[in-house]
Formats: C-alpha cells, sequence, structure tokens
C-alpha cells in the first residue's frame, strides 16, 4: 500500500484507490499517515475530527471510522484480509497506530532527495544540491492534503510542510545562484516575490538575479516595492543584510559578480574578462 500527501491525498496498491470516500474517515486517516509509525491518542484523533466541539457519539464515530480505514486496507491485494488490516492500523490504549513500510509514503522518497542534497552542501557540490532539491521540490504535486478538510493538527503539518518546501526552494535558489544560473532563476523569482511580498530572502535573491542579468534599475525597483510592502503591512524596515544588498547593487559592488559556468554566458557576460 502506497500514500501520497504532498497534493491531494491518496492510498493505492498496484495503481487502484482505496482512499475511503466518508469525508471525515479521509480526515482520519490522513492523521495515522502524517502520524506512521507513531501512536496517535484517542484525544488527538478527537481534537482533530472535532476541535472543541465533540460531540457526546465522538468515540464511537471514532471506532466506527477505524473500521471502515480497516475495510479499505482489507480492499487491497497486498494487505488482503481484515487481520492484516488490523496488524496495520494497530488499536493501542487509548488510541492507534498506522505501520508504514519505508518507502510507501511520498515523505520517505522527499527526504532521501532532501539527505542527497545535504551531502551534496557538505561536499560544496551546487550542482548536486541543485539537482537534489529539484528532485525534492518536484514530489509537491500541489498543497499538502489540498482535498482533505484539516483540523488543527493536520493544518498545523499541512502548514510545516509549505515552510520546508519554500526553505528546501531557497536553498536550491541560492546553489543555483552561485552557479551563475542568474538568467535562468529570473522568471521564476519574479513569480516567488509576487506570491510572497513581504518574503525578504526571496526578494533578495531576485535582486541579485536581476544584477547579475544586467538589470540594476529593476533590481533596485524590487528593494522599494518591499521596502514599501513592509512599512505599509508590518510597520518595519528591510533587514540590515537587504539594505547592505541595496548598497552593493548601487555601487555595483564587485563582490556581486559571480562567473557563470561554462556556456551558460550570456551578452554582458562576454566583457567579464576585459
Amino acid at each position: 500500500m502506497e500514500f501520497s500527501v504532498l497534493g491531494s491525498f491518496a492510498m493505492r496498491d498496484g495503481g487502484k484507490s482505496y482512499l475511503p470516500s466518508a469525508p471525515k474517515t479521509r480526515q482520519l486517516l490522513a492523521l495515522f499517515v502524517l502520524h506512521s509509525n507513531e501512536p496517535v491518542s484517542l484525544a488527538t484523533c478527537l481534537e482533530e475530527l472535532w476541535g472543541n466541539r465533540v460531540p457526546r457519539s465522538a468515540v464511537q464515530s471514532l471506532h466506527t471510522r477505524v473500521l471502515h480505514i480497516r475495510r479499505a486496507l482489507a480492499g487491497s491485494v497486498s494487505v488482503g484480509s481484515q487481520e492484516k488490516a488490523k496488524q496495520l492500523l494497530v488499536t493501542q490504549h487509548r488510541g492507534h497506530l498506522l505501520r508504514v513500510a519505508p518507502g510507501s509514503l511520498d515523505l520517505h522518497e522527499l527526504d532521501r532527495h532532501v539527505q542527497e542534497s545535504r551531502r551534496a552542501q557538505k561536499a560544496g557540490d551546487d550542482l548536486g544540491v541543485s539537482s537534489a532539491l529539484r528532485s525534492a521540490l518536484s514530489m509537491w504535486r500541489g498543497t499538502a492534503l489540498s482535498d482533505i478538510h484539516a483540523g488543527p493538527i493536520l493544518q498545523a503539518r499541512v502548514n510545516g510542510l509549505e515552510e520546508f518546501r519554500l526553505t528546501l526552494l531557497e536553498q536550491c535558489i541560492e546553489a543555483e545562484l552561485r552557479l551563475g544560473m542568474h538568467h535562468d532563476l529570473v522568471s521564476e523569482l519574479g513569480r516567488l516575490v509576487a506570491e510572497h511580498s513581504a518574503h525578504e530572502n526571496f526578494h533578495a535573491q531576485y535582486m541579485l538575479a536581476l544584477y547579475r542579468s544586467g538589470r540594476a534599475a529593476q533590481a533596485l525597483d524590487t528593494y522599494h516595492a518591499l521596502r514599501e510592502t513592509l512599512n505599509d503591512e508590518l510597520g518595519i524596515e528591510p533587514t540590515p543584510k537587504l539594505r547592505e544588498l541595496q548598497t552593493a547593487i548601487l555601487t555595483a559592488n564587485p563582490i556581486l559578480n559571480v562567473s557563470p559556468p561554462q556556456g551558460r554566458g550570456l551578452s554582458l557576460d562576454l566583457f567579464s574578462s576585459c
């Protein structure tokens, strides 16, 4: 049985979906999957499904939904029976535990790519970092659990996964800027600053990519737009590091330059050795 959470929720075996149809049953299953191989307490289940409005029938309803999940598991070829389903979704003292085999959840593959990127980073291999992180980022098929009505527990995990995705994207772009791939990144970074209008790191990366692409004026416009957003929405100024980047662009500080890899030079890069 294979599970996917990085996008719409999926439970498949041999290419066939066995996901329960009832929304709250799917929600409960998603909770078990995101806490796979860990006990999930009864209190956690109740909070996720009903928040602070737990009905009197909640415990019995929860037990019924667990039975429905086991029935869905038992219907698959790889599980095949209620007995085996009980061995996968185990009832413990005031809680449940879902056993998920290594490699059977898309988060496992994501972690493999992330670990590969960290090894590459430790070795100073920016190309390896870029390759591994682009593979990691490609695992997302949209917002995590996009078709599940998330309660407070799941929503916190969904938010954490989105923050993790943005962190990986930042790290990937940093490696690619070090590789001299600024021309390739301008369009992507333009979309990112539009989507995350107060995100300083994306703005800094966009400014640097624009400057290295011979678009210093647009890089400075980007700084001023961010400053205005921060002032209007949060009442704060850009960080000192971002102000230093603005000054470096104004003074054409050579520290901002990078030699692009062979074969990636464009237009003004031809004059770098003059």
